[in-house]
């Protein structure tokens, strides 16, 4: 199954939120799992994923075995550098076994042209970051995914999850 995978956070905890799905066009979840996690990591700049890390892994472990690819709420490659970001630091937490792709509503300085993704009407893209597939690859699962708007239905899905008290 594909997990996508998110992470919100209030003061003194964080909330992990996983949905669960078995085909990129899916509108709806097979199954959610959240995870609460007090008292995160503070936020370094450069050192996002250690923040975020242990939360994401908080949800990805109990459908480890179930999981072929995880997608996230950021990026695997920081800039045309390819600095580590989020997503590698999870891929290598995963002994790089699974797929992450990383998906972006902001650009971070520097990211190439080439990660871009336009969906629905929306003119501001997406930024799709991808490591154990190819960044064409990802781009087209992102492409495919259900729902009218810039942003999946199931990717704002897991995004409200991880708000919610």
């Amino acid at each position: 199954m594909i997990l996508a995978a998110d992470v919100g956070y209030s003061p003194g905890w964080a909330k992990a939120a996983g949905i669960l799905f078995r085909e990129w066009t899916d509108e709806h979840p097979e199954r959610v799992v959240t995870a609460h996690l007090a008292s995160p990591e503070e936020y370094l700049p450069g050192q996002f994923y250690r923040r975020e890390l242990p939360a994401l892994l908080s949800v990805i472990g109990p459908v480890l075995l179930e999981t072929h690819t995880v997608v996230i709420d950021g990026y695997v490659w920081l800039g045309s550098e390819r600095r580590p970001g989020l997503g590698l630091h999870l891929w290598e937490a995963l002994e790089r076994r699974i797929p992450v792709i990383g998906v972006a509503k902001t650009r971070f300085q520097g990211t190439p042209e080439e990660t871009e993704v336009l969906r629905g009407t929306s003119g501001s893209p997406l930024f799709v970051t991808a490591v154990g597939l190819s960044l064409e690859e990802a781009k087209g699962h992102l492409k495919g995914m259900a729902g009218k708007h810039r942003l999946p239905t199931l990717l704002k899905e897991v995004d409200r999850l991880s708000r919610s008290g």
